[in-house]
C-alpha cells in the first residue's frame, strides 16, 4: 500500500475517532470531520451552541503533504500526535507545521 493511502485511512481513524469522543461531552454542539483527500486537508469542525455563545472552531487541522503528515493545528488535551504514533506513523513523517521552522529540529519529529 503506498504511504498516501495508508496514511489518509490513518488521518481519517483517528479524527473520527476524536469527532466522536468530542461528540459525547455533554454540551449542545457538534463535531464533524472534513476530508479532502485531493488536495490533502484533513479537519475536525465543532459547531453549535455552548450555552449563548455560538461555536465555530476547528480543533484538529492535518494536512498530507509529499508522504508527510503535517499537524497544522492541534486544541486537543492529550495531542493528535499520540494518536498517530499509536495507529503506526512514524515520527520522521510527522511534522508539527505549528512550531517555527527554526525549533522544528529540536521537536523529535520531521523539519518539513
Amino acid at each position: 500500500m503506498d504511504t498516501q493511502l495508508k496514511y489518509r485511512q490513518i488521518i481519517q481513524q483517528v479524527l473520527q475517532n476524536h469527532a466522536d469522543y468530542r461528540s459525547t461531552i455533554p454540551d449542545a454542539y457538534t463535531s464533524q470531520v472534513l476530508f479532502d483527500d485531493e488536495r490533502g486537508q484533513y479537519l475536525v469542525l465543532d459547531i453549535g451552541w455552548n450555552d449563548d455563545q455560538y461555536l465555530h472552531s476547528t480543533p484538529i487541522h492535518l494536512s498530507l503533504v509529499n508522504d508527510k503528515i503535517w499537524i497544522q493545528y492541534d486544541d486537543t488535551e492529550e495531542g493528535i500526535v499520540t494518536d498517530l504514533i499509536d495507529a503506526g506513523v512514524s515520527k520522521n513523517d510527522i511534522v508539527l507545521g505549528f512550531r517555527h521552522p527554526k525549533v522544528r529540529q529540536y521537536t523529535g519529529f520531521a523539519v518539513a
